[in-house]
């Protein structure tokens, strides 16, 4: 008796082998558009021009800004197979290096020192974690201790004494002396022109100038290099032989090494160039306020690990991570409780909308995400119809709570590489 075995069914070309599409660029620039269209709509329903305007989005651009370059610092550790914990004593190194160089020679050599400075604490966790196989988790911890302990001593001793010239230029314990302003540029005529049609306050045209004015108007030179800082990862990660050679440290180092890969090398350069980009971060807002001020950071290099994590682990997903974080905290700073208020409308559609795409999916679980996201919607529209404003406390809270709102919505979606946080020993394949 004979059998017949059919051949096995090849998966949709456009679906992932467990059945997750991948967002296509299209489909982002869809998103994209349809949240903009949103953010209109709750403009009009709520008359709250501040949430759309140009300003708001200025603001959001520079709060982007150190977070995202904190994400794409973790994003070069992690590819190359080690947690980096650690970046938020990178960014405190940057900006106090920032401070302590940029009172004496101006804003440029600010910008450099922080760069150093967070390569310095870059190297140090390699040297903990490559060399000496530390945990990582432990490495970075006691690096953040390590750079909030140093940064206060140095103050202290640099800015702080009594007679010396930091001193006597307006330093103390707790700040430097102030540093000479950068300059920003505009695209002459264009910011105007925008100016004025966002003044109508046209439905959807209005706010879209707001978003191009933000862009073209009062930009600092810092925000340039930090976009262009982007694409050039993603150029070299995903399409040069340096690239490929870091990221296979990250997703089997044993197997790297049996091609001929140095990992050392690779391991310790991704955690330099790492250290250098939350050390330029930090740099950035030394630079922003013209000084070094303690607790600058503010748990910046934090919530750049939670865009990381949210961007999935690419440069493209980092950047909207981190311009979400910045617009929330861009809310916090410039509309306050009323523009916070309105934004509750606006989340509210946002979760209706996850809750019907988690139902088309399918997925195992998504019933109940769906029903989650339906019950925190009806509650928000209930808190908007109940109230006119919400509490400073919370307004305060709003940047840390989208981090964790966001990063348990898109969890489901991760894939970490492989080889992240294991320990690796030359010659272990061998």
């Amino acid at each position: 008796m004979s059998t017949t075995t059919s051949a096995p069914k090849k998966a949709p070309a456009s679906a992932s082998p467990r059945g997750k599409r991948k967002l296509s660029y299209p489909v982002v620039l869809l998103l994209v558009a349809g949240g903009l269209l949103l953010l209109s709509l709750v403009r009009v329903i709520t008359g709250d021009v501040q949430l759309s305007n140009s300003q708001q989005f200025s603001s959001a651009l520079g709060a982007a800004v150190p977070i995202g370059l904190a994400g794409l610092g973790g994003l070069w550790a992690e590819r190359a197979g080690v947690i980096n914990i650690g970046l938020e004593g990178m960014m405190m190194l940057g900006t106090f290096a920032a401070g302590w160089m940029g009172w004496q020679y101006g804003p440029w050599a600010a910008v450099l020192a922080g760069i150093i400075g967070g390569a310095l604490g870059g190297l140090l966790h390699a040297l903990a974690t490559v060399t000496f196989g530390v945990d990582h988790i432990v490495s970075g911890v006691a690096l953040n201790i390590l750079a909030l302990g140093l940064v206060r001593y140095l103050a202290k001793l640099w800015f702080g004494a009594t007679g010396s010239a930091a001193a006597e230029a307006g330093g103390n314990d707790k700040q430097s002396p102030p540093m000479d302003s950068m300059s920003t540029f505009s695209v002459p005529g264009l910011a105007d022109g925008l100016g004025s049609i966002e003044k109508h306050h046209w439905f959807l045209v209005s706010d879209l100038a707001g978003i191009l004015r933000a862009l073209v108007d009062d930009v600092s030179w810092l925000t340039v290099l930090t976009a262009l800082l982007f694409v050039g990862s993603f150029f070299v990660l995903w399409r040069s032989s340096f690239g490929l050679r870091l990221r296979s440290c990250g997703e089997n180092p044993v197997a790297a090494e049996s091609l001929g890969v140095n990992v050392y090398f690779y391991k310790y350069a991704a955690l330099t160039i790492s250290g250098a980009l939350a050390g330029l971060g930090g740099a950035f807002l030394a630079v922003g306020v013209h000084i070094y001020q303690e607790n600058q950071t503010g748990g910046r290099g934090y919530i750049g690990l939670a865009t990381m994590i949210f961007g999935n682990w690419r440069p493209g997903g980092v950047a909207m991570g981190a311009g979400l974080f910045g617009f929330m905290d861009a809310l916090r700073v410039v509309g306050g409780g009323t523009t916070v208020h309105a934004m509750l409308l606006l989340m509210a559609v946002l979760l209706v909308g996850l809750a019907v795409w988690k139902l088309r999916t399918g997925l195992r679980g998504a019933r109940i995400q769906a029903a989650v996201s339906l019950v925190i919607a009806v509650l928000l529209v209930l808190w908007y119809a109940l109230t006119d404003t919400v509490a400073l406390e919370f307004v305060e809270m709003t940047p840390y709570v989208t981090t964790l709102l966001v990063l348990s919505l898109a969890a489901q979606r991760l894939r970490a590489p492989r080889a992240i946080g294991k320990s690796y020993r030359r010659g272990e394949g061998t």
